[in-house]
């Protein structure tokens, strides 16, 4: 653990033990009419504070999060293929934009974002993929 790190942010633990996962409500993701900007935007997701992570008896907080992600598909393709894993990903290079709010009630701690249209991502992509018996 960084000796400077104050906060963790993640979600629960699920009652089938999967990790950083949260559900998507069907109306929290959008696509434009030609599929080429996908929108992932949520409000009041249940996450944790946990500072000490990843210690195994590192406490929590509970906290909440509020979220935009964008992503708008350029027109340079790109391909993934690992026929040994049955594995193929075909789609395009991406930008990706997001903006967040998370809150921690029971210390009064609010922590927001710059912007969505401020931000910027080194890498993104949108696509397709294929693997195991789809492959």
């Amino acid at each position: 653990m960084p000796a400077n790190q104050i906060h963790d942010f993640h979600p629960p633990i699920s009652p089938e033990g999967l990790y950083w996962v949260t559900p998507v409500p069907s109306e929290g993701l959008k696509f434009s009419a030609l599929d080429k900007t996908a929108t992932l935007q949520m409000t009041n997701v249940p996450i944790v504070d946990q500072p000490r992570w990843p210690a195994m008896d590192a406490e929590t907080e509970p906290a909440f999060m509020d979220f935009k992600l964008v992503l708008n598909a350029t027109d340079q393709p790109v391909k993934y293929e690992d026929a040994s894993r049955q594995y193929r990903f075909e789609g395009f290079k991406a930008t990706g934009q997001l903006e967040a709010t998370i809150r921690v009630p029971s210390i009064d701690f609010t922590f927001t974002t710059d912007p969505l249209e401020s931000s910027t991502c080194d890498f993104a992509v949108m696509g397709w993929e294929e693997n195991g018996k789809y492959y």
